[in-house]
């Protein structure tokens, strides 16, 4: 019950939560994991103006209900300017700003440099016949370290057929290798790389369907798996109802500590409408299901020690004995409406209406000894 209290006031629907100020080496110490020297996973909240274009980072770990304030300092513009941001992965985010130029950047990773901050510019992005390069659903790597990775491969997932490659350290001039999706089930949907697969996967919509990709020789004739969905819940009429008139989206999501692989159904339902025609929505319901290789979806309420997390990043999961206080068989939520969490075994969702420009989780990050 405590540690669910303390996920409510995280989120902001108990107690509200008290800003403290700190140094980087108190953010390590309030929770790393107890296995490997890494930073909590934490959400970011704020850069607070501290001269100049430059703001210091202002965090929340995942398992600690209390704001910290970092030393860390970064663009004042990545945090308040929410159409600069397209994506997030690894901890890397991919920026595009008005110049045109699709960086990758390691501003919002706890532990990276400030004064030497990475920025990995990728070639212009090429617009296939028939498609539009100008809306991003997300972004993806394959690999935590593309800027000396040879290997490391990015995905960019466009709202429409097309899907675009790139090995940003592979050579001197890195070009894209543009694939355009011919099933228009997959053109919402949002990439995903799996380290267990070494592919990068995408579900369809409804999630009766994963397409995969070879990240070292992607092509138009992606390769299917049909999905078989089993131990399905018996529903009362007023939550079928309730699910029908949500909107729904499909998540995948690996938890790289246990190697498993997870379909996420998220219905999300309209609950009001601004006055400049803006819909604000709220999460009603989360169905996981786990996923096996012979293409089973098992319907479950639960994942272990697991806390996954959904936001605008990539998705990921933690171990929550890894991690001090941390909630496990649950699932946070972070989007630039809504902020909350699900316990799996109970199934309710709590939520509120959350307005936020950075709907960013940063994934553990592994501390480097000086």
């Amino acid at each position: 019950m405590s540690l669910l209290l303390r996920r409510l006031s995280s989120h902001g629907l108990g107690k509200p939560p008290v800003s403290v100020r700190s140094s980087l080496l108190l953010f390590l110490s309030k929770g790393f994991s107890t296995s490997l020297r890494q930073t909590p996973p934490c959400k970011i909240v704020l850069a607070e103006p501290c001269g100049g274009d430059l703001g210091k980072l202002v965090v929340m770990n995942l398992n600690e209900p209390e704001c910290t304030d970092l030393e860390k300092k970064v663009p004042l513009e990545l945090v308040y300017d929410e159409k600069i941001i397209i994506g997030a992965s690894r901890g890397w985010i991919a920026t595009l700003k008005e110049d045109g130029v699709l960086r990758l950047q390691d501003d919002f990773n706890p532990v990276a440099s400030d004064t030497n901050p990475k920025r990995i510019p990728l070639p212009p992005l090429v617009t296939l016949p028939h498609c539009q390069t100008k809306i991003i659903t997300n972004v993806s790597l394959s690999s935590s370290s593309p800027e000396d990775d040879q290997d490391c491969v990015v995905a960019i997932k466009f709202l429409g057929p097309q899907l675009s490659f790139c090995k940003p350290a592979s050579q001197s001039k890195p070009e894209w290798t543009n694939i355009k999706i011919e099933n228009p089930c997959f053109y919402s949907s949002r990439v995903m790389f799996s380290k267990k697969h070494n592919l990068f996967r995408i579900p369809g919509s409804g999630g009766h369907v994963i397409g995969s990709w070879d990240p070292y020789k992607p092509s138009n004739n992606l390769e299917l798996q049909s999905l078989r969905f089993t131990n399905m819940p018996k529903l009362t009429k007023s939550k079928q109802n309730l699910l029908d008139m949500c909107c729904r989206s499909e998540h995948l999501v690996e938890s790289l500590p246990t190697g498993e692989n997870f379909l996420v159904k998220q219905y999300k339902k309209t609950i009001k409408i601004t006055k400049a025609g803006i819909a604000r929505m709220r999460t009603k319901a989360l169905m996981v299901f786990k996923l096996d290789e012979e293409g089973n979806a098992v319907y479950t309420q639960d994942i272990g020690d697991l806390n996954m997390v959904l936001s605008m990043s990539e998705p990921f999961c933690v171990l929550a004995t890894s991690f001090p206080d941390l909630l496990p068989n649950s699932i946070d939520i972070k989007d630039f409406d809504e902020s909350g969490f699900v316990h799996l075994k109970c199934t309710r969702v709590w939520s509120r209406s959350y307005p936020c420009s950075i709907p960013y989780y940063i994934p553990p990050q592994h501390i480097i000894e000086s």
